[in-house]
């Protein structure tokens, strides 16, 4: 399934006429919606897939929801089946561009762009704009974003019994290194 995700996304990035493209398969993302004296709700996934088109500035990337990993097996049951509903909705994508991006600007001081596009989760699309750090490395350029989420703009269905407990704001944030 990894294979066919990452194979879509690049032929996606393909279409864009050979134009230079830089790739993480390895990005992270965060996500925590907790509420103080709650148990904690926060998950990581560390093998998201971003495209970088560096003479455009556009950006992509690529989550397969059930690499969400929480400290919980019963958590990530909940978020998978219940709230996300991975097997009728296994991805979500962004698709954007970074304003005023030149690859000529990148350098080793973290340089904040903005970001605007277009986030899918559970087959919705939502526009939103991001800031993002991208700084040159000696492994190539790092981006950083962080970023609040809102679960009604996904109709995300918070139960009743634990609504209490969970923020239906999920402060977001991805990290990846383009090579």
């Amino acid at each position: 399934m990894r294979k066919i995700t990452i194979l879509a996304l690049l032929l996606i990035a393909t279409v864009t006429s050979g134009q230079e493209k830089m790739v993480s398969y390895d990005g992270i993302i965060n996500f925590e919606a907790s509420i103080p004296l709650f148990e904690e709700v926060k998950a990581t996934n560390n093998k998201t897939t971003c495209v970088l088109i560096t003479k455009t500035g556009e950006i992509m990337c690529l989550v397969s929801i059930k690499d969400f990993k929480f400290k919980r097996n019963l958590m990530e049951e909940h978020f998978n089946t219940n709230y996300i509903e991975s097997d009728r909705y296994p991805r979500a994508t962004f698709k954007g561009k970074i304003e005023k991006f030149d690859l000529k600007n990148v350098n080793t001081d973290r340089t904040t762009y903005q970001i605007n596009g277009k986030i899918t989760i559970r087959g919705l699309s939502k526009k939103i704009l991001i800031k993002g750090t991208l700084k040159k490395t000696e492994n190539g350029i790092e981006l950083i974003s962080a970023f609040p989420l809102n679960t009604d703009d996904f109709n995300i269905e918070i139960p009743f019994v634990v609504r209490t407990k969970i923020s239906k704001t999920v402060n977001t944030q991805i990290a990846c290194i383009f090579k």
